[in-house]
C-alpha cells in the first residue's frame, strides 16, 4: 500500500479523534470486515481476528490470534504487532493503561461480546461516527487507487469475455480471471458468477454448470489494487441473445443510467435506488426490486468490496463528495432471470466521475 494514501489516512483520523476528542480508538477486522483495521494498519487480514489500538497521539498496536498473520504483518511494519491467542485479555490489558481516557470501537456490532463487558472500569463507546465517514468519503490519494482498481476490472472483463465460451465449466472461468488477475500484481479479487436461464435467481461461487447455448453469463469482478476495490458487473449470452434477453437488458440499462443520474453531492441513496427502482416499476416489473429477489441498487467501495452506504430506498444516508459506489440494478427478472449491470464512479459536487470504460450492452458469444 502506497505511503503517501496510508500516511493521509493516519492523519485523517488522528484529527477525527481529535475533533470527537477520543484518546482511545479500538477497530476490530476478521477476514471479511477487514477495512476499519486497514485504514489504520495498513493491514488487511486473512486469517483469524485482529484488534488495532489507535491512539490519540497517532501510534497504533496491531493485535493478532494467529501467528502467521502476526509474522506477516511484522515484515510489513507499519504498526506495532502484538500475538496474542487470547486476543481479548490482551487488548483490555492494553486498554487497562487508558484508565478513564475516552475509548471508542467500531464496528462496535462485530466487537466480542468480553472486550464490552466484564470490566467496571473499562466503558467503551460506539465509535461507527469517527471511521465511518473515513471508510465512506476518500481523499484524492485513494480515489487514484480506486480509478486504477476501475480500470483493472475492465481488463478482467474483456478476459472474462473470451473465457466464457459454450462448453467450459463455471469455475473454469473464474480460474482463468483469478490468473490474469494475479499476473497483473491484484492481490484480491472479488467474484461471483451466474449461468444459464430464468431458473437462476442470483449469482454464487461457481458450481461447476456447464455453458451451453442461450445460456446468460453474469458477474461481477471486483479486483483490489493498493488496498482499494472497484466493481464491474456485466452479463453476455452464449450465442445470440433472443428478443426476450434484449427486451429485458433495456429495462436494466435504463435503470442503471437513470440511477448514475441521480448521483450527486447531497443527494441520497435512497434518491438513486428509487431512480433505479422507478424504471421498474414504470414496466410493472416492481416486485423485483423489493428484497426477495435483489440485495441492493449499489453500495460503497473502497478497503472493501462492499462498504457504506447501501443504495436502498430507506438508507437515507447523504452521498458526499469524494464517495466512491458502484450503481447496480442487478436482479431477477421473470423471463429471463437474474440479470446485471453496474459501473463504478465517484460522487462529484456537480454529478459524477465514471470509472468504468467497458460499454454498457448484452454482450455475446457466437457458438460455432
Amino acid at each position: 500500500m502506497s505511503r503517501e494514501a496510508s500516511s493521509a489516512r493516519k492523519a485523517a483520523l488522528k484529527d477525527a479523534m481529535q475533533r470527537e476528542k477520543i484518546e482511545v480508538l479500538v477497530l476490530f477486522g476478521n477476514n471479511w470486515h477487514a477495512d476499519h483495521l486497514r485504514y489504520a494498519t495498513d493491514f488487511g487480514i486473512q486469517e483469524g481476528q485482529g484488534i488495532a489500538l489507535v491512539r490519540e497521539d497517532g501510534t497504533t498496536t496491531l493485535i493478532l490470534d494467529d501467528p502467521a498473520e502476526c509474522e506477516r504483518a511484522r515484515l510489513d511494519g507499519s504498526c506495532e504487532t502484538i500475538f496474542a491467542p487470547g486476543l481479548v485479555q490482551e487488548a483490555k490489558r492494553q486498554l487497562a493503561r487508558a484508565g478513564n481516557h475516552n475509548i471508542a470501537a467500531a464496528p462496535y456490532h462485530l466487537l466480542p461480546y468480553g472486550l464490552l463487558h466484564g470490566e467496571k472500569d473499562l466503558r467503551v463507546q460506539d465509535g461507527a461516527a469517527i471511521i465511518e465517514r473515513l471508510l465512506m468519503t476518500k481523499m484524492e490519494v485513494e480515489i487514484a487507487a480506486v480509478r486504477q482498481a476501475a480500470a483493472l476490472a475492465d481488463e478482467g472483463y474483456a478476459i472474462f469475455r473470451q473465457a466464457a465460451r459454450p462448453g467450459r465449466k463455471d469455475y473454469e472461468l473464474v480460474a482463468e480471471m483469478e490468473s490474469f488477475f494475479r499476473a497483473k500484481g491484484v492481490p484480491e479479487n472479488f467474484m461471483i458468477v451466474g449461468v444459464g436461464g430464468q431458473e437462476v435467481r442470483g449469482m454464487a461461487p461457481p458450481g461447476g454448470k456447464i455453458l451451453k447455448a442461450g445460456d446468460m453469463v453474469t458477474t461481477e469482478l471486483t479486483p483490489c489494487y493498493d488496498g482499494y476495490y472497484a466493481q464491474i458487473c456485466r452479463t453476455l449470452v452464449v450465442g445470440e441473445p433472443s428478443e426476450a434477453q434484449r427486451k429485458a437488458f433495456n429495462v436494466y440499462l435504463e435503470a442503471m443510467i437513470a440511477g448514475i443520474a441521480a448521483v450527486k453531492t447531497g443527494v441520497t441513496a435512497a434518491d438513486v435506488a428509487r431512480a433505479e427502482n422507478d424504471v421498474f416499476r414504470k414496466y410493472g416489473l416492481g416486485d423485483y426490486v423489493t428484497s426477495e429477489y435483489t440485495r441492493v441498487r449499489g453500495h460503497g467501495m473502497g478497503l472493501f468490496p462492499d462498504q457504506k452506504p447501501h443504495i436502498l430506498e430507506d438508507v437515507n444516508i447523504r452521498l458526499e463528495t469524494g464517495m466512491t459506489l458502484i450503481v447496480h440494478p442487478n436482479t431477477y427478472h421473470p423471463e429471463v432471470g437474474y440479470l446485471v449491470l453496474g459501473d463504478s464512479l465517484v460522487v462529484r459536487e456537480d454529478g459524477h466521475e465514471l470509472l468504468c470504460g467497458t460499454a454498457r450492452e448484452l454482450f455475446f458469444n457466437p457458438v460455432q
